[in-house]
């Protein structure tokens, strides 16, 4: 079961409810399921008690014990736990646990870099109407960005936007659309105190330090954008990024192709399975691309784009430990199990050239 089927039996379990009169609340659009937080169990967790609450008119507990009944025994899940206020945590069966991972990175490779976008007609068009300033018009184009990738509709307009932003920093605004604006927003962070210094930075590292930051704190540093070293963040989710598109081209002169599948392999003589994938290191990349659509949702919604820069940069860290051992050593062939390892390296580099490319910045194949 992947996330995404998670979330449709959340909201088929809210459905359930509904029909049945133990909840009377519209059924949202969608139940977003992530890895548990601190004081959670089981392999996923969703607030969607605490969203129905107060329509329904009942206690956050309440609504998650009314979903807890419904949830246990649906097939895939072998445990449903109710902690704190009354957050839902759900424990997979061995069946589904073990298939969550093949199943997710499916899902990411089947989708692309568009994986964690929405499909939606219609709803409200949302107006972006940033300030005469470079940084305004820098976040305002990617939450535009944003979400229109969570299918709103979405107008960027400026107070002016000075020609060399768009030469240095590629930056556009459409002002266009006969569309009447349902939302206005303002788009206004804390100004560049120095925006000649960043336009020296160059479009990826300038951009990059503009939308790395909240909203209101304000820029801080810059050149160690440039920096092509670990310290550099960027540099991090570009270099992993470029490391899975060089295994893929290597495994494809070894002969073999991505496959999603179990992690691991039985080894050749031995009853217990050898594990290929450092087990520290696998669930938490699984988690951080289960994550992806969260954060894409989360940071269109709060007009956010340094949530999702913080989030490739969780994702590379997350993934750049398993990419030593993606291709076969010595005189290994290659295996079913390392066929799986590739096509998760290429989920994570699927993740962060989608990512990369919403904040308007290169996603390089060779660094």
């Amino acid at each position: 079961m992947t996330p995404v089927e998670l979330s449709r039996t959340v909201l088929h379990a809210v459905r359930r409810a509904v029909d049945a009169g133990e909840l009377s609340v519209a059924v949202p659009e969608r139940a977003v399921v992530t890895p548990p937080g601190p004081g959670g169990c089981g392999d996923y967790a969703t607030n969607i008690a605490l969203q129905l609450a107060r329509p329904a008119g009942q206690t956050p507990q309440r609504v998650a014990e009314v979903l807890r009944r419904r949830l246990v025994g649906v097939g895939g899940i072998a445990d449903v736990v109710l902690t704190g206020p009354g957050f839902i945590n759900i424990s997979l069966d061995e069946g589904g646990s073990g298939a969550v991972g093949v199943g997710l990175v499916a899902e990411v490779l089947r989708a692309g870099g568009r994986y964690g976008h929405v499909e939606r007609a219609g709803g409200a068009v949302v107006r972006l109407h940033c300030a005469r300033e470079v940084r305004a018009v820098v976040v305002g184009e990617v939450v535009g960005r944003l979400l229109r990738a969570q299918g709103v509709t979405a107008r960027t307009s400026a107070e002016g936007v000075e020609p060399r932003w768009t030469d240095v920093l590629g930056v556009r605004v459409d002002g266009g659309g006969s569309e009447a604006a349902e939302v206005s927003v303002n788009v206004r962070p804390v100004p560049v105190a120095d925006p000649d210094s960043l336009l020296a930075l160059g479009r990826d590292a300038g951009r990059w330090a503009l939308l790395r930051h909240a909203g209101h704190d304000r820029v801080r540093g810059g050149a160690e954008g440039l920096v092509q070293r670990e310290v550099n963040p960027l540099f991090r989710a570009r270099y992993v990024h470029a490391r899975t598109r060089a295994l893929a081209r290597n495994a494809a002169d070894l002969g073999f192709a991505a496959e999603p599948g179990p992690l691991g392999e039985a080894q050749a003589g031995a009853g217990a399975e050898r594990v290929l994938l450092a087990a520290p290191a696998a669930p938490a990349a699984l988690a951080a691309l289960a994550d992806h659509p969260r954060v894409l949702a989360a940071a269109a919604e709060h007009r956010a784009p340094d949530r999702l820069a913080r989030h490739l940069v969780a994702v590379a860290d997350a993934a750049l430990p398993l990419l030593p051992g993606v291709l076969p050593r010595g005189g290994e062939k290659p295996s079913a199990a390392h066929r799986a390892r590739l096509a998760l390296a290429e989920a994570v580099g699927a993740v962060l050239a989608g990512g990369l490319s919403l904040l308007g910045i290169d996603a390089p194949d060779h660094i």
